[in-house]
C-alpha cells in the first residue's frame, strides 16, 4: 500500500470505523462530512480512495485499518491526533450504541498513536 497523507488517512480511518458494526447511519455520515470539511477546506474529489476502501472484504479492514493509523500518526502532530481521535469517538457514538468491532478498532488506534 502506498503512504497516505494525515488527511486521507484520516478519511479512510472513519469510513472503516464506519463499516465495521455493519451498520451506516446518517449521523455518522455527519461526523464524516464534518471532518472533511475540516481538513479538505476546497472541494476535493475522494471517488478514488472510496473505491479503495468500498473494494476491501471484512478480513482485509484491521489491516488497512492499522496501515491508515500508521500513516495518520506519522503525519500529526498530538494535538491534532487527539482532535482526531474526538471525530473517531463521535462517529462510533453517532447511532448510540458501541459495537464491540467499533472499540476493538478504536484501541488500534489509541495504540499506533500512542493516545
Amino acid at each position: 500500500m502506498q503512504k497516505s497523507n494525515k488527511s486521507i488517512a484520516g478519511y479512510h480511518l472513519l469510513m472503516i470505523l464506519s463499516m465495521v458494526d455493519y451498520k451506516f447511519n446518517a449521523d455518522e455520515e455527519l461526523v464524516i462530512k464534518d471532518y472533511m470539511a475540516t481538513e479538505f477546506p476546497f472541494r476535493m474529489n475522494l471517488d478514488d480512495e472510496m473505491e479503495k476502501i468500498a473494494a476491501l472484504q471484512p478480513f482485509e479492514w484491521r489491516d488497512h485499518f492499522t496501515f491508515h493509523a500508521q500513516c495518520f500518526c506519522e503525519d500529526s502532530t498530538e494535538e491534532e491526533r487527539k482532535n482526531f481521535f474526538e471525530f473517531a469517538q463521535a462517529l462510533v457514538g453517532a447511532d448510540g450504541e458501541l459495537d464491540p468491532r467499533e472499540d476493538e478498532y478504536l484501541e488500534i488506534l489509541k495504540s499506533t498513536c500512542n493516545l
